[in-house]
């Protein structure tokens, strides 16, 4: 009896290493597809959404100015 428990125990440690060896290339692959998808993206030169958010606002900024400018230059068209 005590042989077969040794053999339930030798069974049970080798699929807790296959899990864990498992787990760990599964880790490993996930490291190495994140670090692929970063350079093709920094290869592709595409903008993050901070960049375009910012340059967004400049040019609602801009377009704000430019209406301003237009009645400023209007209302001063008018009076003259």
């Amino acid at each position: 009896m005590q042989t077969r428990n040794k053999i339930f125990d030798d069974i049970s440690q080798l699929a807790t290493n296959a899990m864990g060896v498992a787990q760990g290339a599964r880790e490993e692959a996930e490291t190495a597809m994140k670090s692929w998808m970063d350079r093709w993206i920094a290869d592709r030169d595409l903008v993050t959404r901070e960049e375009f958010e910012a340059v967004r606002a400049m040019a609602q900024k801009a377009r704000e100015e430019n209406e301003a400018l237009k009645a400023r230059i209007d209302a001063l068209e008018g009076k003259a």
